[in-house]
């Protein structure tokens, strides 16, 4: 079948993606990452649930903090990193951090309203850009944690900041969601910025370019832009309408490389084949979101961000190595952290969002259950705000196994180094020790909430403590698996 490329040539898309197949180097260089956002319809829950791999070159090390409502003085004045300031609010909300210390772009945020984003590296054309006062980047995604109690309100105030002070790097999707909706806010540097909404009762991924295509800019419930967005293309050049027909966002300010990157269609067309209703052609012409064969949850995410091509001719055909050497699935070996959000609001926020994480790639990890109202993260989940520097980290890596639970994050950094050393004959044990924690999460969940919720309205403190335990007894769980594995 020849189908037209958005980027103005005729290739049969079957012969592209075995080229890229037979090559296995993608077009552009790709850093990584990969998301989901299940609509409230498509899931489970009946609410929206939200996942991300955040991959990055070591040397790093992942923090969280719970971090509380604050209050600030009157006149008070948040200060960007570049030198741009704006005034304060009276008072910010309480949230989740994951942090990368050091990274402009890698951290993710929850807050007490169930507003969460995180983001994925999107290269734009861009090389024009607008810029005010130094701009913004660092700093976006804190502001919506910290100010915004909808997704449609965090995408509204991204998108004043960036038309305020203007994006500092190429391109980017943050991807915005509450209990309700789920957002793709796709930012181009300089001052531009188009967002979409996943549809209620579809499934939208995104690897390392825009997924945004056609619009509908008289739809608010469902897009959203800066004023411009379609009238500047045109002025660079980027979209003709005479020529191009409908407006496609993707089309005009991705980057041409990257959207022809096998390393980002690749991932999604294999994230998407999971749950797809109706089979999804491989190659750069993806649909933004699918309807799913049936109602998505937390364990059919957790085997998509664990994805390795696995039953396709991407997958490693080496019966010896780990499937992170060669080609670029959804789980490697720099993926730092992934995690899985639930979104509930059926029940107090405090137990409906349940924040599942894990550190190092999810292959070889396992992820714990922590409920928002959580007092904070065990011990050893935050350490010193600096990134570690290269000698530290091969020292913590290389040194025998030993599992820490003060030092999580370097305990399973260590042991998906081992695990890869000798994938093939490691890889089934550790899937099913792991795998056996996170069914005992899954199955302990519902009673324990449901005791929780009972005990909230009278003793928070108690109903948050016995989720705690829940959580902490999880983490010793998965620590435990790990020296099992190893031990013989």
């Amino acid at each position: 079948m020849i189908v037209k490329k958005r980027f103005g040539r005729m290739l049969p898309v079957a012969a592209l993606f075995v080229l890229n197949f037979i090559l296995l180097i993608p077009a552009a260089p790709c850093e990584g990452c990969f998301a989901i956002v299940v609509g409230k319809e498509a899931s489970v829950d009946g609410y929206v649930i939200m996942a991300h791999n955040e991959d990055d070159d070591p040397p790093q090390i992942v923090n969280h903090y719970k971090v509380p409502r604050k209050k600030h003085a009157s006149g008070e004045k948040v200060r960007l990193r570049n030198g741009g300031e704006l005034n304060q609010v009276e008072e910010t909300f309480s949230y989740i951090w994951s942090e990368m210390p050091g990274m402009l772009f890698s951290d993710g945020y929850i807050n007490e309203w169930g507003v969460s984003i995180i983001s994925d590296m999107c290269p734009s054309r861009e090389d024009k850009p607008e810029i005010t006062d130094g701009g913004i980047g660092y700093m976006l995604r804190r502001l919506v944690a910290e100010r915004a109690k909808t997704a449609r309100g965090g995408v509204l105030l991204a998108g004043r900041l960036v038309e305020r002070f203007g994006y500092i790097y190429s391109g980017r999707t943050y991807i915005i969601c509450d209990p309700d909706e789920g957002w793709f806010f796709s930012v181009v540097n300089g001052k531009h910025w188009l967002a979409k909404r996943v549809p209620d009762n579809q499934v939208a991924m995104i690897a390392n370019t825009y997924t945004i295509h056609q619009v509908d800019r008289s739809d608010k419930d469902n897009f959203l832009a800066s004023k411009d967005i379609v009238k500047y293309a045109v002025s660079r050049g980027w979209y003709k309408p005479e020529k191009d027909g409908p407006f496609d966002f993707a089309a005009a300010y991705a980057s041409p490389a990257s959207a022809s990157s096998l390393s980002n269609f690749g991932r999604q067309w294999s994230g998407l084949r999971y749950v797809a209703a109706e089979a999804v052609p491989p190659g750069p012409d993806l649909p933004f979101s699918v309807e799913p064969r049936r109602k998505v949850g937390v364990a059919d995410i957790m085997k998509i961000m664990r994805d390795h091509y696995e039953g396709t001719r991407l997958q490693s055909s080496s019966p010896t190595k780990s499937p992170h050497e060669g080609g670029r699935p959804i789980c490697v070996d720099r993926t730092q952290t992934s995690f899985i959000v639930q979104l509930r609001r059926n029940m107090p926020l405090d137990i409906g969002i349940v924040y599942w994480t894990c550190l190092a790639s999810p292959c070889s990890s396992t992820y714990i259950p922590f409920h928002f109202g959580i007092a904070d993260f065990p011990a050893g989940y935050s350490s010193k705000s600096l990134k570690p520097s290269k000698d530290l980290c091969q020292a913590k890596i290389s040194s025998a196994f030993q599992a820490n639970p003060f030092e999580p994050f370097w305990t399973f950094s260590n042991f998906r180094s081992k695990v890869d050393s000798a994938y093939r004959s490691k890889i089934v044990k550790v899937k099913a020790l792991c795998r056996e924690v996170e069914k005992n999460a899954l199955s302990l969940q519902k009673p324990l909430e449901e005791v929780a919720c009972r005990l909230y309205p009278e003793d928070k403190a108690r109903a948050m403590r016995i989720l705690a335990n829940y959580s902490n007894g999880l983490y010793l769980s998965s620590m435990e698996a790990m020296d099992r594995v190893l031990s013989k």
